[in-house]
């Protein structure tokens, strides 16, 4: 298959799922089920990409092994720590307040954006896909960075969740663990794992459209979706204890924190 047929596809369907996703969350009045889905999208359009492209074969099946994972385990997090044991999303119950009587059109539209999203964060293994070289040192570098990243992400995760699960915690600013030397050192992993299939591309007949990967992903952590809301729901809950936070720890790229000023 072309390439564009398999993105056009791929894209139809995510739309399809997005759709029932949102009948869903009129049900449930939880509408955070859209980033599960999202993460399960891009996992699952990355096997059909490795199926229909016409690369390496062994590198196809070891790119749709890789995001499978991936979307597995965010998607499954999402799903058991956030949709089974928290409330909504703030960002999402925001949406519903400022959209007033015009919540579920918008939300709709909201979730086939997403559709689209999971199409275009997808587009990365679809390059690296069509990648015909052999296996080489390359795809040995772009696993190491994908194990490092999945590694890193599932610990800041899991650090997280210890804190929130601690009732001593509430109202604190958790800075346990790789929370000292970042503000978001899940989102920095997450942007870690798109230069995986970067590496993978290399070889393939346009490589560096693989950056459209970390590219995007860097922009929505740091200016759209991520790090602008995540802050903006932290300074409301926690006060100067964040802003004291915001002082000395730095916003995405880990590094040794600053001395507290109080």
């Amino acid at each position: 298959m072309t390439w564009w047929s398999l993105l056009l596809t791929g894209w139809a369907a995510a739309a399809l799922v997005m759709s029932a996703m949102w009948l869903l969350q009129r049900r449930t009045g939880d509408a955070g089920i859209v980033d599960v889905a999202w993460a399960a999208g891009v996992g699952v359009l990355s096997v059909w990409f490795a199926y229909g492209a016409d690369g390496l074969e062994q590198r196809r099946w070891l790119i749709a092994a890789l995001a499978m994972i991936w979307a597995v385990r965010l998607a499954g997090y999402l799903l058991l720590v956030r949709i089974f044991r928290m409330p909504e999303d703030g960002r999402y119950t925001q949406m519903r307040a400022d959209w007033g009587d015009r919540a579920q059109l918008n939300l709709f539209w909201f979730f086939q954006i997403q559709a689209s999203w999971s199409a275009l964060f997808a587009a990365p293994m679809l390059i690296a896909a069509y990648n015909p070289a052999p296996l080489g040192k390359w795809d040995v570098v772009a696993v190491a960075v994908w194990l490092i990243a999945l590694s890193g992400e599932a610990l800041a995760d899991r650090q997280l969740h210890r804190f929130r699960q601690e009732p001593s915690n509430k109202g604190k600013v958790c800075k346990d663990g790789l929370w000292r030397y970042s503000r978001h050192p899940n989102y920095f992993f997450e942007w870690v794992h798109w230069w995986a299939y970067v590496l993978l591309a290399w070889g393939s007949p346009q490589p560096w459209l693989a950056l459209i990967g970390p590219a995007t992903m860097l922009v929505f952590l740091l200016k759209i979706t991520g790090i602008p809301p995540t802050e903006k729901r932290a300074l409301e809950s926690r006060g100067e204890a964040y802003r004291e936070y915001q002082r000395t720890t730095s916003v995405f790229f880990p590094w040794p924190p600053k001395e507290s000023t109080t």
